[in-house]
This record gives structure tokens, sequence and C-alpha cells, in this order.
């Protein structure tokens, strides 16, 4: 079993950054691939990026390539989610989650979930 904890999420103008944080319970954070998606109002939930379990390897969807990135630290059991650039369309609750598979952006290969965090961006 693993919790997830989102954090970080806010308000921000158009063109700003933010990073969120993701913390996981648990002593096998390590053997997870860990995705960030995100959902709209009145949208399916996205995929935005994903990393293995080392962390040498990462995905990202293609609306948020070049601008974001994913990183994880296993000492301190959190990945992040670095967004740069960002425009009023990345707005959504971001959820993190962990999977048992490989690196993918199917929502149905990720186990657990966060409750999300809630990212809007200012035109």
């Amino acid at each position: 079993q693993v919790q997830l904890v989102e954090s970080g999420g806010g308000l921000v103008q158009a063109g700003g950054s933010l990073r969120l944080s993701c913390a996981a319970s648990g002593r096998t954070f390590s053997s997870y691939v860990m995705g960030w998606f995100r959902q709209a109002p009145g949208k399916e939930r996205e995929f935005v990026a994903a990393i293995s379990r080392s962390g040498g390897s990462t995905y990202y969807g293609d609306s948020v390539k070049g601008r974001f990135t994913i990183s994880r630290d296993n000492a301190k059991n959190t990945v992040y989610l670095q967004m740069n650039s960002l425009k009023p369309e990345d707005t959504a609750v971001y959820y993190c989650a962990a999977g048992a598979g490989g690196v993918t952006n199917l929502r149905y290969r990720y186990d657990y979930w966060g409750q999300g965090t809630q990212v809007t961006v200012s035109s």
C-alpha cells in the first residue's frame, strides 16, 4: 500500500513557474514508477509525465514537453513536477500516481493515486 500526498499547487500568472511535490508513504517508493496526471473541469484525466524507478527514464505528454520536468528523490520518497512557461490551458487539478509496471501514459497501469492539488494559471 502506498499513500500519496501532493503539494505545491496555487495561482500563478501565465509565463510563471510552479513546482509540485508528491510525498509517498512506505519504504517501497523506489519500486514504483511514478506519474503525474491532470484533470481540467469537464475534461478527462490527462497524462502529464512519468519517471522510472531509478529516475533515469522519463516520458512526457505532448502538451507539456519542453516546459515541464519530472524528477524523483528516492531517499526522500518524493516525486516532483517542475512546471515552467505555464499557460492558462495548464489549469487543472494535478494528481500523482504510483504504478508497479513500466513507464507509461496509461491511467489503468497506475495502482495508487493522490488526492490532487489545484493549479490555476491566469492570463
